[in-house]
């Protein structure tokens, strides 16, 4: 049974964690993105970025 906020009550530990830290992610990209900051993230190959808020707010899933 999925709950009001998006997670089942038989979600795993690691399914909990991740679904606030992508809740917590997506926050503080909406807060950069408000003051028309960037934000350094990781590639795939373990390179930094500098990548405007508001770009990577289209990579994000929606709450």
């Amino acid at each position: 049974m999925i709950k009001a906020n998006g997670i089942g009550e038989d979600a795993t530990f690691t399914e909990k964690v991740m679904f606030g830290l992508n809740i917590a992610l997506r926050k503080m990209a909406e807060e950069a993105a408000l003051h028309d900051k960037s934000l350094v993230i990781g590639d795939k190959e373990g390179n930094a970025k500098l990548v405007p808020a508001k770009e990577l707010l289209k990579t994000l899933p929606e709450r």
